[in-house]
C-alpha cells in the first residue's frame, strides 16, 4: 500500500512540474525610461532653437524609442544618453558658431 502512495505521489509530482515548465514565460519588464527620454527630449529642443541639431539626434531617439518599446532598457538608456549629448553638444556649438561666417578667402 505504501508504494502505491509512493507511486502515486512521484506522478503528482512529475505532472505538476511539466505543468509549470508549459506555462508562458513572463513578460519582459517594462522599461522606465521616461526620465532620460525628457532630458533627451529638452536637449534636442534646446538645441533646435539655435539651429544647432545634429544630423543624427533625431535617430537615436527613434533608436532609443524602438529599444525601449523591445523592454532592452539598456540600449534605449543609451540611446538616450547619446541623443541628450548630441542636443547639447549641438546647442553649444550653434552659440560658439554663431556670427562666426566664413573666411575672406571664400568670397574671393
Amino acid at each position: 500500500m505504501q508504494s502505491k502512495n509512493l507511486a502515486a505521489a512521484a506522478i503528482v509530482a512529475v505532472l505538476g512540474t511539466f505543468a509549470s515548465v508549459a506555462e508562458e514565460p513572463p513578460p519582459p519588464p517594462k522599461c522606465d525610461v521616461a526620465a532620460v527620454m525628457a532630458e533627451a527630449q529638452t536637449a534636442q529642443k534646446k538645441a533646435q532653437s539655435v539651429g544647432g541639431e545634429w544630423r543624427d539626434l533625431g535617430k537615436a531617439l527613434e533608436q532609443a524609442a524602438e529599444a525601449a518599446a523591445e523592454g532592452d532598457c539598456e540600449k534605449a538608456v543609451k540611446k538616450y544618453a547619446s541623443a541628450k549629448s548630441q542636443g547639447e553638444l549641438g546647442y553649444q556649438q550653434a552659440l560658439d558658431q554663431a556670427g562666426a561666417g566664413n573666411p575672406e578667402y571664400l568670397s574671393k
